[in-house]
């Protein structure tokens, strides 16, 4: 069987998402945006539901899965940190870069006992040279507690790290440019772009890749 491939998602996250054998089941997508990891299931599965916040995903998700003729799929405009899942009666929940203790909640009341949720979130240390950690960033100990609250054992909780080196400030600030105009409205950018001047030659990537079972 050819292995799920989606383009800039972690190959383990997606190896961990295959090994609960899909065929026959049903799959959550919580924050699926344009419908990468979705899309990307759904040939794998009985069928899969993807939910955004964002109708302009949802749109490009919905138009993506037409013109590529997937049926057993489908996209649904949702407050993912506010609405309840358990009416699409998931068999398997999963999240690419969102997480929060809200939806990891709605995951332990929507699955039944044995059930997954795999999600991968951002780690503590992401961007860690801009000097400010993420209020959507977790460590392994914050997520175990989230994950055991809800009524999960954690499986699987790993950091996933890349750290890029540069030889001059220039070739950081290039690194980073299409973050910039992000980082500069919340004051990321000028302390990255201190940090480089002050002799700082990386820029850290660091996701956590999570699997919980539901108790």
């Amino acid at each position: 069987m050819t292995p799920v491939v989606a383009p800039g998602v972690s190959p383990r996250f997606l190896a961990l998402i295959e090994a609960e054998g899909l065929a026959g089941k049903r799959v959550l997508d919580v924050g699926c945006g344009e419908g990468r990891i979705a899309l990307a299931l759904a040939p794998a599965a009985r069928w899969v539901v993807g939910l955004d916040r964002e109708a302009r995903s949802i749109a490009e998700a919905t138009r993506r899965a037409t013109d590529r003729g997937i049926a057993n799929v489908e996209f649904h405009v949702a407050d993912v940190d506010g609405d309840e899942y358990g009416r699409f009666a998931p068999d398997v929940i999963v999240s690419h870069l969102f997480a929060s203790d809200a939806m990891i909640e709605r995951a332990g009341r929507a699955l039944g006992a044995g059930a997954c949720l795999a999600l991968v979130a951002f780690h503590v240390d992401q961007w860690r040279e801009t000097g400010r950690v993420s209020r959507f960033a977790y460590d392994e100990a914050r997520m175990a507690k989230a994950l055991a609250a809800a009524g999960f054992r954690p499986e699987v909780i790993e950091v996933e790290r890349e750290e890029r080196h540069f030889t001059t400030v220039e070739e950081g600030l290039a690194a980073a440019v299409g973050l910039e105009d992000r980082w500069k409205a919340d004051g990321r950018w000028y302390r990255y772009v201190a940090f480089l001047e002050a002799g700082g030659r990386t820029l850290t990537r660091s996701h956590l890749i999570v699997v919980g079972r539901r108790i």
